[in-house]
């Protein structure tokens, strides 16, 4: 069964392709995936392949993808979840994305936070990842505000719109 998180002011919930319209909002939106090491969407078809995609990481546990809710207001503003999961290493990497009219309101910290919460508690975790454009500067200073550290820079690491861009990487563990 798939878990539901809730935070004060969000619930963190299961896919369904009745979110293919949100996640659309969110993935054909240049100034959401201009960081993200993934081309732009140009249909609903491919938003719905998310769907099918996150719900096959999490069968294969490779892989959890929650859709971010506000309480109270219907459909996602967001995604949030950690890829790259490996249960036997203990460890996995942490993404998400928000749609630009939630920025700087506090949700993706909020969200962040339960999930690390989540991933050390009741997934096992002692190390969640993160890679991130050097770019990125919101999401660079939102990492560290929650813990994480920076451990160096992955050189052409990532391609956006056919060229390479270097990131950083960032972990957290659970016992720091």
């Amino acid at each position: 069964m798939f878990p539901t998180l809730e935070t004060d002011r969000l619930r963190l919930r299961e896919l369904t392709k009745a979110d293919a319209d949100g996640l659309f909002a969110c993935f054909s939106d240049e100034r959401v995936t201009r960081f993200y090491g993934q081309e732009t969407v140009h249909t609903i078809e491919q938003a719905e392949a998310f769907v099918d995609f996150f719900a096959y990481s999490y069968k294969e546990k490779r892989g959890i993808r929650w859709g971010i809710e506000v309480k109270e207001r219907p459909g996602i503003i967001g995604t949030i979840g950690f890829n790259a999961w490996s249960p036997k290493h203990k460890r996995a990497e942490i993404g998400y994305e928000i749609l630009p009219e939630h920025w700087r309101k506090g949700y993706t910290f909020e969200a962040i936070t339960k999930l690390i919460q989540y991933g050390f508690d009741e997934l096992g975790l002692t190390r969640i990842g993160a890679v991130v454009f050097m770019e990125n500067e919101a999401s660079n200073q939102l990492l560290a505000k929650v813990g994480f550290q920076r451990e160096g820079i992955l050189r052409e690491y990532m391609y956006q719109n056919g060229k390479a861009y270097d990131t950083y990487v960032y972990s957290i563990l659970k016992n720091n």
